[in-house]
Formats: structure tokens, sequence, C-alpha cells
């Protein structure tokens, strides 16, 4: 099941994604953007909330069929990846950025063990370096990564290459083109702005230079 304009449209209302094509945004690594997304805020939207959940569990049942576990990539994708684990019935853990400086010093919070195969949930997927040093968490734990699933990503060509090259599948939510469709559907943004947006994804790190 496609739910891709429909969380495309959830994004736009719940201001997780907003389009600015003529103010663009700065993002921390500088570079500027006529987007920005924060995913996080569609769980304070209930409906919205609610149907990005279900939407995880119809792809990772169509696309994952045997896994053990769902991980998430800390923080953004925490509260959705243990409301779906929840919903599968499966065990939960997150995945930190870094090490917790104190304690057991943990990189993974949870109990994950070797040989369990994973299914890692993302919120966003941009350069897709968080994303894959995830992954590399999970692997070094001995654990399998089958797959990951996000919210949203950008389609960067660079990106959707790093992911081949660490032989990780990725499956998505909803995407840029399909957003930038919805956008101009609805009214969000004119007509005459999505050469802008398209502009953009082509070469996002010299855009606006």
């Amino acid at each position: 099941m496609d739910h891709s304009i429909q969380v495309a449209e959830y994004l736009l209302k719940c201001e997780a994604v907003k389009l600015q094509p003529t103010s663009p945004f700065t993002w921390a690594s500088g570079w500027k953007s006529p987007i920005y997304c924060d995913n996080r805020k569609t769980l304070a939207f209930p409906e919205a909330r609610s149907y990005i959940k279900n939407a995880f569990c119809d792809l990772i049942n169509e696309k994952f069929f045997n896994f053990d576990v769902i991980a998430a990539v800390a923080t953004g994708a925490i509260a959705q990846g243990a409301l779906v684990a929840d919903v599968l019935g499966k065990p939960f853990c997150y995945i930190r950025s870094s090490p917790k400086d104190h304690g057991l010093t943990n990189l993974i919070e949870g109990n994950l063990t070797s040989g369990q195969k994973v299914v890692i949930i993302e919120d966003l997927i941009s350069t897709g370096r968080s994303s894959l040093k995830a992954v590399e968490a999970v692997r070094n734990a001995g654990a399998e990564v089958v797959g990951m699933a996000a919210i949203f990503s950008y389609g960067f060509p660079s990106t959707l290459e790093n992911f081949k090259k660490e032989n990780v599948s990725i499956y998505t939510l909803s995407n840029y083109d399909k957003l930038i469709e919805m956008a101009v559907k609805s009214g969000y943004i004119k007509q005459e702005y999505l050469h802008i947006l398209k502009k953009w994804r082509e070469a996002p790190d010299k855009w606006g230079i």
C-alpha cells in the first residue's frame, strides 16, 4: 500500500516540514536549503502519529519477512520506533549517536544480542551519515541489519549510493518528490517555485552560494 501522498500531507499539515524557496534555512552543516524537516512534530497530532505508525507497520510487513527486533535511531525516531514495536509485538531498542558518558556507557539502549535480525527505524534520511552510524553500531554488536524504514528522505543521489555501498536496503513512507508535488497541489507553495525546489536537490551543498 502506497502511503506516500497521505504522509506528505500530514507532514505539511503538522508543519513537520516547512518549505521556504525564497527565504532559505541554514542547516547545521552550513548548507542553505529551501526545506526544513522535524518529523517529531507529528507526535503532537494523534491522527498523524497513528497514521505514520500504521504505515510503518504496513511497510515493514511488506518488505521485511524475517526479523527479531525493532531498533530506532536516537532521538528523533525513538517514539515512533517504540510505537511500531508495540503494534508488531517485537522487542525494542534504540541506538545513540555516541556512547553514554556514564554508567554502562551504552551505545545501544535495550537488549540486543548477537545474531538477532534488526529493522532500523529512522525519522529522516538526509545525508545518511547518522543513519549509517546506527547500522554500524548494530553490526558491531553482532546483529544483522535486515533493512531500514524511515518517515521521509530527501533522496540525494550520493546518499542512496552510500546505502548501496553498505548493502543496506532503505524504504521510506514518503519522499521529497511526493512532498513538493503535494505542496503545489494543496497551494502550500506556488507552481513557479517548483523548479527551485527541484534544482536544490541536484546539488544541495552548492545551492544558494
